[in-house]
């Protein structure tokens, strides 16, 4: 075995090891409330699609393509966005490069180049939030942004919807305020009690407070919110 196969099998060795300190240790794995809606509902198909999941509902006219927060599951988000399904916004749930929005910033475009609804919407927890705000700004296919605990790094003209939690202890509130003037046409609405991870269902994040209300309560309010957003927009 020469020199040059030995060092790219040392590399190979190296990016494995990485790779599994990094999956278990640091990647924030769904919890079973989220995995068991894998199958679906009643009411949504939940399939695996080249990017992530799609989760169809009774609804046909608008679609909600959603970024993971960095180093979470995507399947965590699964029952905000069953309940979003339910009531008539189809979702699609992106699986992004090693748990990363930034790698991935242009997966919407599989999505929206593949489906034919009449609008669509980009939304994005945390990190992913950065990188769906992004793409949304760059894109004349989308009607407007979703930010669950996050902000943008650009302006964007679109209608924009912030939520986050009075309790949440991973978004810096002070950023957040600098990027408030990149938004130009907002909706803020803070869920008091709530907190950064209880968007989704991979457990308790560090740095985070602690929740003061349920999840179903904070997710409830986040789907009501996202809905009343989304009907200002496509009813105009």
């Amino acid at each position: 075995m020469n020199k040059k196969i030995k060092i790219v099998i040392v590399i190979v060795i190296a990016l494995i090891l990485a790779y599994g300190i990094y999956y278990f240790t640091e990647y924030h794995h769904a919890e079973k409330t989220a995995t068991d809606l894998l199958n679906g509902t009643d009411n949504v198909s939940v399939e695996k699609i080249d990017k992530g999941l799609s989760v169809d509902g009774p609804g046909n006219d608008t679609a909600l393509i959603f970024y993971p927060g960095a180093k979470n599951e995507y399947i965590a988000y699964l029952p905000l966005f069953v309940e979003l399904a339910e009531k008539g916004v189809d979702c699609y749930l992106i699986q992004m490069p090693l748990n990363f929005a930034v790698f991935g910033q242009d997966s919407a475009d599989s999505v929206i180049n593949s489906t034919n609804y009449t609008h669509y919407l980009l939304a994005g927890h945390s990190l992913g939030g950065v990188s769906a705000s992004a793409y949304a700004t760059h894109s004349n296919n989308t009607d407007g942004v979703v930010l669950l605990a996050a902000y943008p790094t650009e302006e964007i003209n679109k209608p924009v919807l912030s939520i986050y939690g009075s309790d949440d202890g991973i978004l810096n509130m002070e950023s957040y305020k600098k990027a408030l003037p990149l938004m130009s046409n907002m909706t803020e609405y803070v869920i008091q009690g709530g907190n950064h991870a209880q968007f989704a269902y991979y457990g308790v994040q560090e740095g985070d407070n602690p929740a003061k209300i349920s999840h179903q309560d904070q997710q409830t309010q986040t789907v009501d919110k996202i809905l009343e957003f989304i009907n200002n927009i496509t009813m105009s």
